[in-house]
């Protein structure tokens, strides 16, 4: 019993420095060590044994980041149900080829908006969203559409940013809607000095087009 209870601590311990990546990003040991009140010693254990079944990555830098096999893992979960990421992963590709931009899928969930499925330019200079990223719902063209403060009042069908979340960013996003609910936002982000400071001019039609399309292949 005595092992048991003490595996799972120790598992608990390991989904909170999973958790604690998932919400605020690449993380340092020490930031680690104080956003979740661990001994150093322990926190350190368990991002080692994370880095070695490959949970998270170590950058050489030394911050700890969620890493590939978690999205492996939910890639084979998602074959035994239909998947949102699953219906969207084509519908992105196509639409990355298209613009030539970064391409993301977010979800809404707990008052932020969270990437699932993260798709990069080819171009050297572009915008870079990890999958797991947790990104605010008050900034952002994305954020605009899961956070409630869009109103399609014009018919276009999608919402654009420019540098509100970040320097130099702007971006494109179209809602994705299942059985008539929103679910999620497809969006087109790049450095301003391509998408312009109109980047819903650009490519505004398409996101909408691809988000009308997940919403399809989603029934």
């Amino acid at each position: 019993m005595r092992e048991t209870v003490q595996g799972a601590a120790s598992l608990g311990k390991a989904v909170a420095v999973l958790d604690l990546l998932a919400r605020e990003g690449p993380s340092t040991l020490s930031s680690i060590v104080m956003a979740l009140g661990m001994p150093r010693a322990t926190a350190h254990r368990m991002a080692a044994a994370l880095v070695s079944y490959g949970l998270v990555d170590k950058d050489s830098a030394g911050s700890y980041r969620l890493g590939p096999r978690l999205v492996e893992l939910g890639r084979l979960a998602g074959q035994y149900r239909p998947s949102l990421a699953q219906a969207a992963a084509p519908v992105l590709a196509h639409l990355r080829d298209r613009t030539g931009e970064s391409v993301q899928l977010f979800v809404g969930e707990k008052g932020n908006r969270v990437c699932i499925v993260s798709l990069q330019s080819p171009h050297s200079l572009r915008t870079i969203v990890e999958v797991g990223a947790v990104l605010p719902l008050d900034k952002g063209s994305a954020g605009r559409v899961l956070g409630g403060s869009w109103r399609d009042s014009d018919g276009r069908g999608w919402a654009e940013s420019v540098e509100e979340r970040e320097r130099g960013v702007a971006s494109v996003s179209a809602p994705v809607y299942k059985d008539g609910s929103l679910v999620a936002a497809v969006s087109v982000s790049g450095p301003v000095e391509r998408t312009t400071r109109s980047p819903g001019a650009r490519y505004g039609r398409l996101v909408a087009d691809a988000a009308r399309r997940v919403s399809a292949a989603l029934g």
